[in-house]
């Protein structure tokens, strides 16, 4: 139980099982006189003879084996005997579960449970048994909550100094909670244990271990040998005089002396009866350190020598702790005074000191004021102290009416136990018959409390053998988890060193461009393997993110297979550039976000929702949201049975639409495999949906973009309903009138406002685009026709649309300025029109952390009223709607013009075909 440092430590050497009990004091040999110690702080370990039951065939039955726990390992060993200096085998209780049954043939039965067999053994009573699952429960407990080894110094060996005493403390306690401490068994564990001759068995050969019949051999050749050595010459006699063998017996009879008399010392001193059987027969040396169980070795004296001194040694340290406490307590109470008495000192000072009366008046009041604040305090204490008052008095009335119904119960009981008197001394049946039957129901009444007796022991041992296994249980999940942690770390570090490998290979594959040699080829070839190279190595129970996933979460392609080889390399390196940053905040920003989510079970709209959505919402709840997100926009369009009218309405007869939606089917997500994949139900749904959209808004009915709308709106919500309804939320509630019209007009708009916002909130990139006469809305506008469904992915891409579905447009104009502000730098070091518009074409395929361009676009872009964004669309759309009417000006002046000059043809021009056919 205790880790105490040991002298000259041996695999085999064993001493008692630890006790509550207080043992006699014993004086080593060699100690100074007088310089006594408790048996109780030596270091004992857990062993005793058991029966084991095992075998096979004629010889199968119950076999005596010598039982020892070794510490280090958590392993208990078993030998034959005690002497024995190999064992036979262990069994490892590091993931045991012990058991014992109460209905058992054999009392002092019970069981080992590991994961690879059930060990069965009896000890020879039930006490013994009790015993010996308190100390294996201890023992197990102890290996679990072990601090790592660390070097010995001379503070590590006393009491209280270490975590050990801390842990058998916790420990025992949790026991008693469940089942009392056991008393050790006298004689049947420890040095008793191995003093004592071994158990008899029915049969020599039954108890030989024919599974382990090289280790028996072995023991055997050894025992044989350390006889041979003590019977050379120079040794001296094999066996002591009867008068000096008797005496080392009665020592450590005596060190095992029952421990149910704490503190009470044996009729006859120890202290000689060691000495002599220590110091007596020195011939026999050579024998006992031959043996095993060295508890007739000088070694063990020696050992017990020193730590008595240390054991003194820590009665003194423990005393003087106390006394040092109990010092520090006096002088936290005199320094209490001392203070007080100052404050009083320093008030009468300064009433002394006051030049005028106006001052001592004012010092007066403020005691006065403090007196009425104490006042107070003690009123309410007094008002604190009359509601326990109050309470302690209807806990009185409340335990005076349980006493009163026990008194009831007690009656009641008195009652029909003289009925049943009464019964059984009716003379209408033989006294006789009656005695018997009493006599046997009362045999009966004692077997069943002898039974009951024993399930409730049973009930409280597994109580606690449930407790602990559940505490380790929680404990090794704790380490799985700080594992798991530190293996996703190291996981992003290998995706964050093999971006860094690609991005320098593609740099030197463009500082090489068209050098001769064999580098350029060589780097073509270091590229291709680093595509082909997958990071699938990692064991398959690890459940991370694996970079080697073809696939994400929503069936998006991790690498889109690019023909160009350059965008192929950038998509590798913005996967392993993802993935490094989700494992990197997948304890410190994921598990926290979840749980938040987890426990907001009602939604509604709230500032904390806000956040939350804009951080994201995880991908189990994302279904749950969305779908609350679009009912609070179209639930006052939404009527039941409306979307099956719509695809009743266009089985009757086809769209108009029907034609190009059929088109754009075959183009909606080439790399996602549910849009790919020919045994999809996806396409089919998609095609649902927009059929019945086209029936619900015929002003629009379809628009190129809209395909890839319903398509994410799919993915996430699998419901073709839900999809509906969100394609709808989108196009009627949330963006603007027009926005997918024949003209685009408020598409238009938007593209003229996101470049004014750009020159306000980015200047140096809105000038550098002007110099190089850079038209950006060749690359937006189908941003926010599609709200980024083709240029982010998927994590970024529904980390937008979660903020989008609840915000409005207002987070796409937020989004576009951040990711030019994400690669402002980049494109500032662009000297070339041809390169920018080359750049700008892919450059979103370089965002990687979703949590900075998140950041960017709610916090860097602030200030971003709405007002301001209603103000800058009035004014564009007023005068792109000026445009409008100009352009149809000049198209109905042309059409005049072509009117009134009439379809004739000059003659000069009329082919030879119209000229035959006139002629």
């Amino acid at each position: 139980m205790e880790n105490a440092p040991e002298c000259t430590p041996s695999p085999s050497e064993f001493t008692q099982p630890p006790s509550s009990a207080r043992e006699p004091e014993v004086a080593s040999p060699g100690d100074p006189e007088g310089c006594a110690r408790p048996l109780d702080t030596v270091p004992k370990k857990l062993c005793g003879y058991l029966s084991k039951f095992g075998g096979k065939g004629p010889i199968k039955g119950w076999k005596c084996r010598w039982f020892f726990y070794d510490e280090g390992k958590c392993h208990l060993y078993y030998s034959r005997t005690a002497q024995d200096a190999n064992p036979l085998d262990s069994i490892d209780l590091s993931s045991a579960v012990f058991d014992c049954k109460a209905n058992a043939e054999d009392e002092g039965t019970f069981e080992v449970k590991t994961p690879n067999r059930v060990i069965t053994l009896k000890a020879a009573t039930k006490q013994a048994m009790l015993y010996w699952l308190q100390q294996l429960q201890m023992k197990r407990w102890e290996f679990h909550n072990s601090p790592p080894a660390l070097p010995v110094t001379p503070a590590a060996g006393l009491p209280g100094n270490g975590p050990a005493l801390h842990l058998k403390l916790e420990q025992e306690a949790e026991l008693e909670e469940f089942l009392c401490p056991v008393k050790t068994p006298t004689g049947l564990v420890g040095a008793a244990a191995a003093l004592q001759p071994v158990p008899a068995m029915p049969s020599t050969l039954q108890n030989i271990s024919l599974k382990h019949l090289g280790t028996e051999i072995q023991n055997t050749v050894h025992y044989i040998r350390g006889n041979k050595q003590t019977q050379a010459p120079g040794h001296g006699p094999l066996v002591a005089e009867p008068s000096q063998g008797v005496e080392p017996q009665s020592g450590e009879q005596r060190l095992t002396s029952d421990p149910s008399t704490p503190g009470k010392e044996p009729e006859e001193s120890p202290k000689p009866a060691l000495r002599s059987s220590l110091s007596s027969s020195p011939m026999q040396k050579p024998k006992r350190q031959s043996n095993t169980f060295p508890f007739f070795s000088d070694g063990l004296a020696r050992s017990r020598m020193t730590q008595e001194k240390v054991a003194a040694l820590e009665q003194q340290v423990l005393i003087l702790t106390e006394e040092l406490k109990s010092q520090k307590e006096l002088v936290i109470i005199l320094h209490k005074a001392l203070e007080a008495a100052q404050q009083e000192k320093r008030a009468s000072s300064a009433y002394l000191a006051a030049p005028e009366d106006k001052d001592r008046l004012e010092l007066v009041r403020h005691k006065v004021r403090q007196i009425a604040e104490l006042s107070q305090r003690v009123e309410a204490l007094e008002q604190d102290r009359e509601r326990l008052a109050h309470e302690s008095g209807l806990l009185q009335q409340q335990v005076q009416l349980l006493m009163d119904k026990n008194q009831a119960k007690q009656q009641v009981i008195c009652k029909l136990s003289q009925k049943l008197t009464e019964d059984l001394a009716q003379p209408d049946q033989p006294a006789s018959a009656a005695n018997g039957d009493f006599l046997s129901q009362q045999e009966r009444m004692e077997h069943l409390k002898d039974d009951m007796e024993a399930y409730r022991t049973q009930n409280r041992f597994l109580n606690s053998e449930i407790h602990q296994v559940t505490k380790i249980w929680r404990k090794v999940a704790e380490k799985e988890k700080a594992l798991l942690t530190k293996c996703a770390y190291l996981q992003a570090r290998n995706c964050q060193v093999e971006s860094k490998y690609l991005a320098g290979l593609r740099r030197l594959q463009e500082a090489a461009g068209a050098e001769a040699g064999d580098f350029p080829g060589l780097l073509r070839q270091l590229v291709h393997e680093a595509l082909q190279w997958e990071a699938g190595e990692a064991p398959a129970s690890v459940e991370l993110r694996p970079v080697s996933s073809e696939y994400d979460a929503y069936g998006f392609l991790t690498v889109p297979d690019y023909e160009v080889e350059d965008l192929k390399l950038l998509a590798k390196i913005q996967a392993l550039e993802v993935c490094s940053h989700h494992l990197l905040g997948l304890e410190t920003v994921q598990r926290p976000l979840r749980e938040r989510w987890a426990a907001l079970t009602e939604l509604a709209p709230t500032a904390e929702l806000k956040q939350l959505l804009r951080a994201g919402v995880p991908r189990e709840h994302r279904p749950r949201v969305w779908r609350w997100l679009v009912h609070r926009r179209v639930q006052h369009l939404h009527s039941p049975g409306c979307y099956q009218e719509l695809l009743a309405r266009g089985q009757t007869r086809q769209h108009p639409a029907a034609r190009q939606i059929e088109l754009d089917l075959n183009r909606t997500f080439p790399t996602n495999k549910h849009f790919t994949c020919p045994a999809s139900s996806f396409p089919d749904k998609l095609r649902r949906v927009l059929l019945a959209f086209s029936w619900q808004n015929p002003t629009i009915g379809y628009c190129q973009g809209l395909n890839r709308l319903a398509a994410i709106a799919l993915l996430v919500l699998e419901d073709e309903e839900s999809a509906f309804w969100c394609l709808v939320a989108i196009v009627e509630t949330i963006l603007p009138a027009e926005y997918y019209s024949k003209t685009l007009t408020a598409s238009q708009v938007d593209q003229r406002v996101l470049r004014d916002l750009l020159s306000e909130k980015l200047p140096r990139l809105t000038a550098h685009l002007r110099q190089h006469h850079t038209d950006l809305s060749l690359i937006t506008f189908n941003w926010f026709l599609v709200v980024f469904a083709d240029s982010l992915i998927s994590d970024i891409l529904l980390q937008v649309w979660d903020a989008f579905l609840y915000e409005g447009t207002k987070v796409v104009f937020r989004y576009a300025l951040a990711i030019f502000k994400y690669n402002e730098e980049e494109i500032l070091r662009l000297q070339d029109s041809l390169e920018i518009y080359q750049y700008l074409r892919f450059f979103t395929k370089t965002i990687c952390d979703s949590r900075k361009l998140m950041s960017i676009a709610f916090d860097d872009m602030n200030p971003f009223p709405m007002k301001q964004l209603r103000q800058l669309r009035a004014v564009h759309r007023e005068r792109l709607e000026a445009e409008l009417r100009e352009l149809e000006l000049l198209k109905a002046e042309y059409l005049e013009r072509r009117a009134s000059r009439g379809r004739a043809v000059p003659e000069s021009c009329v082919s030879e075909d119209e000229g035959e056919g006139d002629g």
